[in-house]
């Protein structure tokens, strides 16, 4: 091989390698859309933000956060922490309402929620004081947790414990510099949250197909079963 066919072989590989890592990146990063204070990883955002995996989105009891990845959306409900993983987004407090064709799953200490196909999911997870309440709004989901794994059928809820005795989880790790969610009635109530879950989900398709702008507080008329 010529010295020029080398180069251009290694420059062929090189492009390619390229590519790869930006189809790494991209798969692990998505935007913030924020409605009231939203905090990133302890910086208050105005507006918008980029995110990616490890990135921590924190509201208040008077804000929402909408996070757009691939195929995917996020809906972080009032008085949540949530972590950013890229393939999937862990809810440290709080309620995450999501809307996904691409199989973005949602942990809760020792409890996975995952789409049961690749077909287009909506589901709602709620995790307040140690409990972890899931609503299958559209499509069947799985859920694993220290008994193992299960299917909740469309239109149908549970309820599971986070952790077991053994590994209980701390509900207060906030990013550093963020001021504390406020534990407002909003929170003291599951089925409050699931509600507005609910809501947020109907919120959060019409926002895929019509817009990238940050979502209006009204509530629409869909809500979870």
């Amino acid at each position: 091989m010529s010295l020029t066919g080398f180069r251009g072989a290694v420059c062929c590989l090189l492009t390619m390698l390229m590519s790869l890592q930006l189809l790494a990146a991209n798969s692990a990063s998505a935007m913030l859309y924020t409605n009231g204070s939203t905090w990133l990883n302890g910086s208050e955002v105005p507006k918008s933000a980029a995110v990616f995996a490890g990135d921590l989105v924190q509201t208040r009891a008077d804000s929402t956060a909408r996070i757009n990845a691939s195929g995917s959306s996020v809906m972080v409900l009032s008085n949540s922490l949530v972590k950013f993983q890229g393939p999937e987004v862990e809810v440290e407090h709080g309620a995450v309402s999501i809307a996904t064709s691409r199989g973005l799953g949602t942990r809760a200490g020792e409890v996975t929620v995952k789409p049961a196909s690749d077909s287009w999911t909506e589901f709602c997870v709620a995790d307040v004081d140690g409990q972890v309440q899931v609503v299958a709004s559209k499509g069947d989901v799985t859920i694993q947790d220290q008994q193992g794994t299960t299917t909740l059928p469309q239109g149908q809820q549970t309820t599971r414990d986070e952790a077991s005795a053994s590994s209980k989880r701390k509900h207060h790790h906030q990013g550093q510099g963020a001021e504390p969610a406020a534990r407002g009635s909003v929170m003291s109530s599951t089925k409050a949250i699931l509600i507005g879950s609910g809501i947020i989900g109907g919120v959060t398709v019409w926002a895929l197909t019509r817009s990238e702008q940050p979502m209006s507080p009204s509530c629409p008329n869909n809500t979870c079963p």
